[in-house]
């Protein structure tokens, strides 16, 4: 069994596999205080509602922007059977990166690009809603090229209870049927995912003229799903891309 997991600042995306077929999926809080101990525990607790366990794993896959987090879950890896760990480094990933300084791009956005274009084998533009919302762009011979970074959905819905005093706090699980706002809450819904759909038509229009020919659009990430149905530009929701990126991504390294 493999674990391959996805350490973003806010969750931390799981995803259990049996070869290249996923088994499981789940989130855990990227918490930056849990001991390597409190992760096994917790890791493998949440293993144990699908009748897995932690000493199923025998290959822990990671891809991370959190530093810190790296290290615990490459701690609790070593002290708790794991066979092997490997971890993600963008430069190394295995697909060129067209940047001016390629040291300074995400592991998940690398593999994001990895995954789609091994899927679609043509230009892509790649939208991921997590903590900030990216957008990627993979050329069609498979290069990463580069993207666009906003703020993330959930950030700017928290933004606006945090900094005003008489705007609550509002969850985002259900789109605004209508744009036009008639309370509070489905003004500030409206705001939020009207406003986030029309930045990702916005933005995908203006990049897609520096391709030669059209890219395909896909999201990914938690918001994903809600957004295709707001956003006119993106054409297919691939939930697990990044998960899928470091198990292909682990493929070719040992192939």
């Amino acid at each position: 069994m493999i674990l391959a997991v996805d350490i973003g600042n806010t969750n931390t995306t799981c995803g259990l596999f049996d070869g290249q077929k996923i088994c499981y999926r789940f989130r855990l809080f990227s918490n930056l205080r849990q001991s390597p101990d409190e992760l096994a525990l917790h890791l493998d607790g949440i293993l144990g509602l699908k009748k897995f366990s932690l000493t199923d794993i025998k290959i822990l896959l990671i891809g991370s922007v959190v530093p810190p987090l790296t290290k615990t879950w490459q701690e609790m890896a070593f002290s708790y059977g794991v066979e092997r760990t490997l971890v993600a480094l963008p430069e190394k990933i295995g697909i060129p990166i067209k940047l001016r300084y390629p040291c300074e791009v995400g592991a998940d956005r690398v593999l994001n690009a990895l995954a789609g274009w091994e899927k679609y084998h043509q230009g892509l533009i790649i939208v991921d809603y997590g903590t900030a919302t990216t957008f990627d762009c993979v050329s069609p011979e498979g290069a990463y090229l580069g993207g666009a970074i906003a703020p993330g959905l959930l950030a700017a819905a928290e933004s606006l209870f945090q900094k005003t005093s008489l705007l609550p706090r509002m969850e985002l699980s259900e789109p605004p049927q209508e744009v036009i706002g008639k309370d509070t809450i489905s003004a500030m819904k409206s705001g939020v995912l009207w406003g986030f759909a029309a930045l990702t038509d916005g933005l995908v229009a203006l990049m897609g003229k520096e391709f030669k020919e059209k890219p395909k659009v896909i999201a990914t990430g938690g918001l994903a799903p809600i957004m295709k149905q707001l956003a006119t530009k993106i054409e297919t929701v691939e939930p697990d891309l990044t998960l899928e990126g470091l198990i292909i991504w682990f493929r070719k390294k040992i192939s």
